[in-house]
């Protein structure tokens, strides 16, 4: 029977194309290495199901093993778009791994049913699970709860499941967008969001209607749109949208950044400006964000907190002595301040023009 070679670092490191140095630096936690090596070394540690040996010394028992679910059930959010974002939540797992004698292992699904997933945990020889929740329903939660092992989800949140969650605070983040722009004196408020069922999609959603309420402003039905979530669905959606006569509003929440991106290219295509002629801010501060034209304004939220506090819960339920009641966190957001939203731009008088803009046809 042919034995199956074990994986070694110089395996990854020729998968993501660096040294064995950088792998080494990224799986430690350590040295400067940029978001775009750190994200294709992450990549290829959960590609090819890399298991990296205890970072702690035999002589301190070689610690016990944690294990990292990157899944991605149908690759609408879950996808190479957001590589960067996943090594940052893998980035702080790692590091309070580290801290706390655990390896950490990240096994990667694509495209698998939920029952794969539960099955490959049946008596694995691991101490706990942290789970990338992104794409995962309640029913889907519950099935991976119910192998028995502890288990922590993470990039996802639901109040009624007895269940651990590690999630961004989306209330909070979407009051800051829509305070934002009510500072600058916009009224006509509207939202791109996507119709591709996720946990976090929704809860933005949901804040924005229910803050524009609490801020005194009224949501117009024609202003709140629905597109894809990739970027190139995002860009085609927004693209039929144009052509089908568009009135746009004076500025828009884009349910994450990639949505955002694929709107601003379709907008500038049919003479759209952005921030002089429709306002824009983002959510997740991808790396990418600072370097589109205009740099685009967008909510941050820490991912490697996320990962850091995951470990931390998940520390906590693996040492208990007994039972312990379900936990759920949610890390805060910050609004990073770029080009986009119309800081300091003037803002032109008539709406009408704005409207034969958004009618014209691609330039040639």
């Amino acid at each position: 029977m042919k034995t199956t070679k074990k994986l070694t670092i110089r395996d990854i490191a020729q998968a993501a194309g660096v040294s064995p140095a950088t792998v080494s630096l990224v799986l430690n936690g350590k040295g400067d290495i940029s978001g775009v090596t750190r994200a294709r070394v992450l990549e290829a540690v959960a590609r090819l199901n890399y298991v990296p040996r205890s970072l702690k010394g035999s002589s301190e028992g070689g610690g016990e093993t944690l294990r990292f679910l990157k899944i991605s059930k149908h690759g609408h959010t879950v996808n190479r778009d957001h590589s960067v974002f996943i090594s940052d939540y893998i980035d702080g797992m790692s590091a309070e791994a580290t801290r706390r004698n655990y390896t950490l292992e990240v096994v990667s699904f694509e495209g698998q049913p939920i029952s794969a997933v539960a099955e490959s945990l049946a008596g694995a020889p691991i101490s706990g699970v942290i789970a990338l929740g992104t794409e995962l329903t309640e029913d889907d939660i519950r099935l991976i709860q119910g192998i028995g092992f502890p288990t922590v989800f993470i990039d996802t949140f639901y109040d009624v499941v007895d269940a651990n969650f590690v999630d961004m605070n989306n209330e909070d983040a979407v009051y800051k967008v829509l305070a934002r722009f009510r500072s600058h004196g916009f009224e006509r408020i509207g939202f791109v969001a996507s119709h591709v069922d996720t946990t976090n999609f929704r809860l933005r959603q949901d804040a924005f209607f229910k803050h524009m309420a609490r801020l005194g402003l009224k949501v117009r039905e024609s202003d709140v749109l629905s597109i894809e979530s990739t970027h190139d669905g995002a860009y085609q959606d927004t693209r039929a949208l144009m052509e089908g006569g568009l009135e746009l509003a004076d500025c828009y929440f884009c349910t994450n950044d990639i949505i955002a991106y694929g709107f601003m290219k379709a907008l500038k295509e049919f003479g759209v400006q952005v921030p002089s002629d429709v306002s824009i801010i983002g959510f997740d501060n991808l790396p990418q964000s600072a370097t589109t034209e205009p740099p685009l304004t967008t909510i941050e939220v820490s991912k490697r907190k996320i990962g850091y506090l995951a470990v931390t819960v998940l520390d906590d339920l693996i040492t208990a002595a007994e039972s312990q009641p379900s936990v759920k966190m949610l890390v805060g957001a910050d609004l990073v301040l770029r080009a986009s939203d119309g800081r300091d731009v003037p803002r032109p008088a008539p709406v009408q023009p704005r409207v034969r803009i958004a009618r014209r046809q691609p330039a040639e």
